[in-house]
Order: C-alpha cells, then structure tokens, then sequence
C-alpha cells in the first residue's frame, strides 16, 4: 500500500492585537447617526437559562457596567458567519469594545492595542488593573480567559461597589487627545459607550505603563455582562471577536 500524501498549510498563528486591528479597520459605526457596523462578541447560553440571563444582564447594563446595552438573540439552528447554534440553545449578540478602536482609527487617532484584564473597583471608582493579558502574547481573547478562571465579581460590584470587572486597554498618541475628546462626545448619547479611564500622557492608566508621548485609554470589556452570568451559575459559552454586524439588526436589552 502506498502511503498516503500529507499537505501541510501552513498558517501563521494571528495574535489578538492583530484580529483587533483586522476588525478595528472594518467598523462603520457613526454614533452621531447611531448606525453602522459594529464588532459583536457570539455567546451562547442554554434557552431554559434566558429568562433569567436576560434579568441578569438588563441588571449589569442599569448599573452601567457594559459597553453597550445593545443586543441581538439567535435561536437554535441560526448560522452566524461558520457557527450553527445548537438546539436547545440561543445565541446573544452584544457588542464587543473592539469598536471603539475602530471609532478611534475612522478619525485618524493612531493607537495600540495593549490588553484586557480585571480592574478593582472601590466605592465605584476604577482603581487599577490587577490582572492584564497583553494582546500581542495571545492568540485567545484575554477577557474569555480571564472569565473562565471565575476571578470577577461584577454582581458585587452592582451591589455594593466594590469589587473586580473586566476591561481592556489602548493607547493612543499625545497628539490625538482633542480628536478623542471630540469622540467622547459623540459617544455620550450613543449606544456605545463603556470609557472607564483616560490617563495623561506618559503617565499609568490604572497602574498600565504606556508608551513615551502616549496616554492609555480604558473601556469595559464588551463580556462583562457575561461574566456576570457565571457568576449567578448560567451556563455560557463566549465566542468573543465573532465579526461584524449591522447595529440596526440589534436591539436593547432594557426594552425587552
């Protein structure tokens, strides 16, 4: 018997930092207009669980701990760009804070992805990253890690403001400072918000070292209000940076 031939491809391992940028430079989103493209994270819960999930995540989006409190559910059997939900589950769109790179890269601000991680909150003030996964040594999501070892404590931090959420980290070039601060206000009736932090030039952000002439900008992980689901003991699996989706095809979750 002859053996058989392998064809090996060979396909270079993309690191988190460079998904980003991928997706950074596709978004549209106007939030003047309120409408575009937007970068979603895919999670996917069982139905028995959504009643109770969507309880839950209305709670975190009240107490203003999410990036957006826009949402989308697919039922079991929905394909989503190579994903088929499973039967007997349903599928939630919400918005991954990867858009917000992409708000920054439409006006010309130059910015580098640096990482995701926990933020300690007390008295409701951000006080520092305790842990952070550094976008360019990974090539899984660090908030989806970060979640699977159950260290947040979003619930928590609703109920008494204090305690550990997720968030990431940029940064953006000194010079771009007004361009951002345009930005902000843009984003300030919007359905995409989540800024937790902007530091000063050459200066932390929440304890994260930046780069010479640069200042960090910090937003809430777009996963937050998943993370908030295991910890109430809802079962979920999270797919985060799944694509691009129109937000006109969303809806909020407080009005459900």
């Amino acid at each position: 018997m002859e053996k058989e031939d392998i064809i090996v491809m060979n396909v270079p391992l993309k690191f988190v930092n460079q998904r980003i940028e991928d997706y950074a430079m596709q978004v549209t989103y106007d939030p003047k207009e309120d409408r575009g493209q937007v970068v979603y994270n895919l999670s996917v819960i069982r139905t028995a669980d959504l009643n109770k999930a969507v309880r839950v995540i209305k709670d975190v989006c009240r107490s203003g701990i999410c990036a957006s409190t826009m949402i989308r559910f697919e039922q079991s059997g929905a394909r989503i760009e190579d994903y088929v939900i499973p039967e007997g589950m349903t599928g939630l769109m919400t918005i991954c804070s990867t858009t917000l790179d992409g708000l920054l890269l439409n006006r010309g601000v130059p910015m580098n992805p640096v990482g995701g991680g926990v933020v300690e909150v007390e008295e409701r003030v951000p006080r520092r990253f305790t842990h952070l996964i550094r976008y360019e040594y990974t090539t899984i999501d660090p908030l989806q890690v970060l979640i699977s070892q159950e260290i947040t404590s979003i619930t928590r931090v609703m109920k008494s403001g204090n305690g550990n959420i997720l968030a990431n980290i940029r940064e953006c070039h000194m010079e771009a400072e007004p361009i951002l601060a345009g930005l902000l206000e843009d984003l300030s009736g919007a359905a995409f918000t989540g800024i937790l932090d902007v530091g000063l030039p050459n200066t932390p952000a929440l304890g994260v070292t930046v780069d010479p002439q640069y200042f960090g900008v910090v937003a809430l992980g777009g996963t937050n209000q998943m993370a908030a689901l295991v910890e109430n003991g809802i079962w979920v699996k999270i797919r985060a940076m799944k694509g691009l989706v129109d937000i006109a095809t969303m809806q909020d979750v407080l009005t459900y």
